[in-house]
């Protein structure tokens, strides 16, 4: 059964793939009408964002008026800057996703090869035993509530 669908989604794939490929180019008016459609898309995402902004700032206005009526401390509201585009392709300090001379070049530090310096959060040694008759210090059962 498991072959079976596996092979039927296989199908499906291929004929999809070949149909899409067998797609004509889109018509100059086609092009037209899916720009007018993108632009309106836009227009209207704008629109929104705006409203929704407009919207959290009245909530904030009026949070921060009933905060302070109420004697709550509040702060001065934060700017938040535009998102700008990312402009690396490749991951930090990689030019083009590959190792640089320098870093190929650096020593492989680890712990667990010992070829580091353990971390300062590990246990020196292990845990010393409490002497005999000395109370636990966990308290067992559910402890009495006074403010229900």
């Amino acid at each position: 059964m498991n072959h079976m669908t596996r092979s039927a989604a296989l199908a499906l794939a291929l004929s999809a793939a070949t149909a899409h490929a067998a797609l004509p180019p889109p018509t100059p008016a086609q092009q037209e009408a899916a720009a007018a459609k993108k632009a309106a898309a836009d227009a209207q995402a704008a629109k929104d964002k705006a409203s929704l902004a407009a919207s959290v700032d009245a909530i904030t206005a009026r949070w921060r008026s009933r905060a302070s009526a109420q004697g709550w401390k509040t702060h001065a509201p934060v700017a938040i800057a535009a998102a700008a585009p990312a402009q690396a392709a490749a991951p930090a300090g990689q030019p083009d996703g590959k190792l640089t001379p320098a870093g190929a070049a650096a020593p492989i530090k680890s712990e667990k090869l010992g070829t580091a310096a353990p971390s300062t959060d590990v246990k020196a040694g292990p845990t010393k035993a409490e002497p005999a008759g000395t109370p636990p210090t966990v308290q067992k059962g559910t402890p009495k509530v006074h403010n229900k």
